[in-house]
């Protein structure tokens, strides 16, 4: 089981339409099943409109979630999902591992180091202070001092080994605005939805040794296998992203393109073909398993015929 799960900020754009290629296309090749599910953790930015506009997109794409997202109230929505994460943190404050912080970005940015990854490594300041719960804070996990590195198989990037403490320092889990952050979140969520196989983009990458700490600190002792897939740009190299203003599909479908064009040219945006042409959606497999030959036995899974069927 794999999860698409888009950031109801914005439209979406090329960028997503050739993460779907991915997310989909290895499903198909471990004859799995893609679920669903809208992270709007960040209940400042993130809007219905968006939401909504989404589920349009992906349905003309023509691609199918396993599951339904009810209007009303939904598992598979964060901003619904507040008794889980608290709940999960309930199970980390057992163990005396969550501790308010009340450090804000500003100063994190005037005192903190920059690790090689390219993230401020959090010095610990709030460790051990003891803030009063009626002051504002966000919630912070003190990584152990002697815990052993986090070694992984990226079944695109292959063998991978991490050190959050150095890469990020204690983490945060909950802003101070009231937001659980992406990095908690997911982690929860891809554990409690029975998510076995995760599929993102590699600037997500440096994320996966901490969420597999994390995961198992909540008591997942068997974390996820990783795909990170190559980033989608345009013909000058730039990340098509939100923050860059890229084309969103609904703009592509108002123009007269069909859903093969936007989604060759998604493929040809993250370097799955040489030359835009059409892709359908039953094809993604077939073009995925092409770009990235052995990708199943770098993931540890051997021969696809190891793989269950769907429905298992």
């Amino acid at each position: 089981m794999t999860r698409f799960a888009p950031s109801p900020t914005g439209w979406l754009h090329l960028g997503h339409a050739a993460h779907m290629l991915y997310v989909w296309g290895i499903a198909d090749l471990l004859r799995g099943k893609v679920l669903l599910r809208v992270e709007d953790h960040d209940r400042q930015r993130c809007r219905a409109r968006f939401e909504e506009a989404l589920l349009v997109d992906m349905e003309w794409l023509g691609f199918r979630a396993a599951n339904r997202l009810a209007a009303a109230s939904s598992s598979y929505r964060q901003s619904d999902a507040e008794a889980a994460y608290e709940e999960a943190a309930e199970t980390l404050r057992r163990d005396h591992r969550v501790y308010r912080c009340r450090c804000s970005r500003r100063q994190l940015a005037r005192s903190a180091e920059v690790s090689a990854s390219g993230e401020r490594v959090y010095p610990g300041t709030c460790r051990g202070a003891q803030h009063a719960a009626d002051a504002p804070h966000g919630l912070r996990v003190a990584w152990a001092a002697d815990a052993p590195p986090e070694e992984f198989a990226d079944g695109l990037l292959g063998p991978q080994c991490q050190r959050p403490e150095r890469q990020c320092g204690d983490l945060l889990i909950k802003d101070r605005f009231g937001n659980w952050t992406y990095q908690f979140a997911v982690t929860v969520d891809d554990w409690r939805h029975g998510v076995n196989v995760v599929v993102r983009g590699s600037d997500l990458l440096a994320s996966t040794g901490r969420q597999i700490r994390l995961g198992r600190m909540l008591g997942r002792d068997v974390p996820p296998v990783f795909f990170h897939h190559p980033l989608a740009s345009d013909s000058g190299g730039v990340k098509l992203s939100k923050k860059q203003r890229a084309t969103p599909i609904r703009e592509l479908r108002e123009a007269g393109m069909a859903p093969a064009e936007v989604l060759g040219a998604a493929a040809r945006a993250v370097g799955l073909q040489a030359e835009i042409r059409n892709v359908e959606p039953s094809e993604v497999g077939s073009l995925i398993e092409a770009a990235h030959p052995g990708l199943l036995a770098r993931a540890g899974y051997g021969d696809v015929a190891r793989v269950p069927e769907r429905g298992e």
